[in-house]
């Protein structure tokens, strides 16, 4: 299916899809979500899409599968908290955490993720490379670049010693 062709998809069922899913999903937000994830799937699944009778009855059972689905996991969370012995502590949602999150969305995603790792999950240059699968000068790099961009938004960073592990 072409771009136009996706497109007119689009703007023809778009807002008859959240309506629908609105219905299964009792909440807006889901129902957006819902729907959007399914227009992605359409993204990635154009061939097979354009193969299809009726595209419109297409998104909505990929839609309504997505909707199964977080409803699935959604329940299974649930269960879960339930099992847990105590509160789940929520992280500090202080002033400064949100200032730092809004400028982490300022960052490329390499970059986010690993500041993420090293200031919000406290872990070694070695760890955040084991996990993302890089190489730890590609993780020292990352950092100092995100520290660089982060600096005139967030004055912890700016002020931050440079030790040996945070060296490029």
């Amino acid at each position: 299916m072409d771009d136009e062709r996706l497109r007119e998809l689009y703007e023809g069922c778009y807002g008859r899809l959240i309506g629908q899913m609105f219905a299964v999903c009792g909440d807006l937000a889901e129902a957006e979500d819902v729907v959007q994830e399914a227009f992605v799937v359409a993204l990635t699944r154009r061939r097979q899409l354009g193969q299809v009778d009726n595209p419109e009855a297409w998104l909505r059972t990929i839609a309504l599968n997505i909707a199964r689905n977080r409803f699935r996991r959604s329940v299974r969370f649930r269960q879960l908290l339930r099992l847990q012995p105590q509160p789940v502590s929520l992280p500090d949602l202080s002033p400064d955490r949100i200032a730092l999150v809004d400028a982490l969305r300022e960052l490329p995603l390499e970059q986010r993720e690993t500041i993420a790792l090293r200031y919000v999950a406290d872990l070694s240059i070695r760890e955040i490379a084991e996990t993302l699968g890089v190489a730890e000068g590609t993780v020292k790099a990352r950092l100092s670049r995100g520290r660089q961009r982060l600096a005139p938004l967030v004055h912890e960073f700016a002020d931050e010693p440079q030790t040996e592990e945070h060296r490029v």
